[in-house]
C-alpha cells in the first residue's frame, strides 16, 4: 500500500491528507442543506468553519501528541509533522467546538442551533476522513484469519496485509458507521426543524460515541490513560450526555403536555 497519491515539485502529496481535505469539502456541501433545516445562515456556518478547522487540527495533533508524550519528547518537527496520521478527533472536536464558541458568541448567534446544523458534516467528514488511515495503514485491530478478511473486498485484504499479517479493517468499520449516524442526524434535523435546540448534536455525540466504544477495544494503537483507552473513556461521557439529554427532553415535554 503505497501512501503517496503522486509527486508535485518533489513534495510528496499522501493519501491522508487528500481524504481528510474530500472529507471537509464534502461536509461543507452537506452543511448547504442542514442549515436550510435548522434555519441559519451557512455563511456564518462557513466562517467559523474556518476558524474552527485549523484550530481542530492544531488540537487534535496536541491531543495525539500529549498522550504519546514519550514518542515526541524533545523532537518538535515529528510534533508537528502531521504528514503521516496522528490527529486524535476529540482533540479536534474539542478545540473545534470551544473556537465556535467565541465566534458565535462575537457574533451573537445561536452557538447550539449551529452546532445542529453542523453534526452530519462533522460525522461525514470523519467517515471519509478515515479512509486516509487505510492508505496510512494505521488505526488497525488485531491479527486475523484470511477466513475472516476475504468476505471483505480484495483492495481492503491486500492493505489490511501488513508484514504478512491480516488485521481488522476498523477504519472500514467506524467509516460504515459514522455514514449510518450522519443519515440518523439528517433524519432527526428533518423532523426536529421547529424543535428543541441540541438534539443533533447530542444524537451525534451519544451515537458516535457507542460506535466508537466498541470500534476501539479492536485497535491495537489507542491512547491510553494508564490501562484505560482514553477514546473509550470519552465515549462513556459522550454516551451519557446523551442520555441525559434525552431524558431531560422527555421529562419537559411531558410537563408541557400535561399543562
Amino acid at each position: 500500500m503505497n501512501p503517496i497519491a503522486f509527486t508535485i515539485f518533489g513534495y510528496d502529496i499522501r493519501w491522508y491528507g487528500i481524504m481528510i481535505s474530500i472529507g471537509i469539502i464534502a461536509g461543507i456541501l452537506l452543511s448547504i442543506y442542514s442549515c436550510s433545516k435548522k434555519g441559519v445562515d451557512n455563511d456564518i456556518l462557513l466562517n467559523a468553519v474556518l476558524l474552527a478547522l485549523p484550530i481542530g487540527i492544531i488540537g487534535a495533533r496536541m491531543y495525539y501528541v500529549v498522550f504519546n508524550w514519550d514518542y515526541y519528547s524533545g523532537d518538535i518537527l515529528r510534533m508537528i509533522n502531521i504528514r503521516q496520521g496522528g490527529l486524535a478527533i476529540h482533540g479536534g472536536i474539542m478545540f473545534g467546538i470551544l473556537t465556535a464558541f467565541f465566534y458565535f458568541r462575537s457574533k451573537k448567534e445561536s452557538f447550539i442551533k449551529y452546532l445542529d446544523a453542523a453534526a452530519p458534516s462533522v460525522v461525514l467528514a470523519q467517515a471519509i476522513g478515515r479512509w486516509g488511515n487505510f492508505f496510512n495503514q494505521e488505526a488497525h485491530g488485531g491479527p486475523v484469519s484470511y477466513e475472516f478478511i476475504k468476505h471483505f473486498p480484495k483492495f481492503i485484504q491486500n492493505g489490511m496485509n501488513i508484514g504478512g499479517v491480516y488485521y481488522h479493517p476498523t477504519f472500514l468499520y467506524e467509516s460504515i458507521w459514522d455514514i449510518v449516524v450522519c443519515i440518523i442526524l439528517l433524519l432527526i434535523l428533518k423532523k426536529n426543524e421547529n424543535r428543541r435546540d441540541g438534539m443533533v448534536i447530542v444524537s451525534y455525540l451519544g451515537l458516535y460515541s457507542i460506535g466508537r466504544f466498541y470500534i476501539e477495544g479492536l485497535r491495537t494503537d489507542s491512547l491510553m490513560l494508564g490501562s484505560i483507552r482514553v477514546a473509550q473513556l470519552m465515549s462513556l461521557i459522550g454516551i451519557s450526555i446523551w442520555v441525559i439529554f434525552i431524558i431531560v427532553s422527555f421529562i419537559r415535554n411531558k410537563r408541557l403536555n400535561s399543562k
